[in-house]
């Protein structure tokens, strides 16, 4: 019979040997633009301007609605623009995180502030021939012709 403490049984392997840390396998420099994320964060900085762009270029009948649009494509744009400066400035090599699940993270959160905000720009241009009065005499539409085309395209 073995005593206590010993054991038949060796001790578990260390498992740092099986696990090794993370590592960042997306390229850095210009290397970054010829990836699917680089692409990705590429076109959210183009279309985040455009739309920035469109929203702004109306009266904003629904301020409500359209404001979170507007922080949506300005925060999603700036927060674009710092993300790929991480990976064309090399800083991705020297911050110890595990880039490929906050490149995930990143668009997966991008993607859900940017379908709300397609959501409510809908909801706004939908609302294309409700009038709105002022008084008894007088109705505007919420959104004029140029407005409305404004409105679909800064939708899409």
């Amino acid at each position: 019979m073995l005593p206590r403490e010993a054991s038949s049984m060796p001790p578990p392997p260390n498992p740092a040997p099986y696990f090794p840390p993370p590592r960042v396998t997306l390229p850095s420099g210009l290397d970054i633009l010829r990836t699917f994320s680089g692409a990705v964060i590429f076109l959210e900085i183009l279309f985040g301007t455009i739309v920035w762009i469109l929203v702004a270029s109306t009266r904003v009948p629904l301020p409500l609605l359209q404001g979170w649009v507007m922080f949506v494509s300005v925060t999603a744009w700036f927060l674009s623009i710092v993300f790929l400066s991480v990976f064309l400035f090399g800083y991705a090599n020297r911050i110890a995180v595990n880039w490929n699940q906050m490149d995930f993270i990143f668009h997966g959160a991008t993607f859900v502030f940017y379908f709300g905000a397609f959501l409510l720009q809908a909801a706004t241009t939908s609302l294309h021939h409700f009038p709105r009065k002022f008084n008894a005499t007088t109705q505007e539409m919420i959104l004029n012709g140029r407005e409305y085309n404004i409105s679909i395209a800064a939708s899409v």
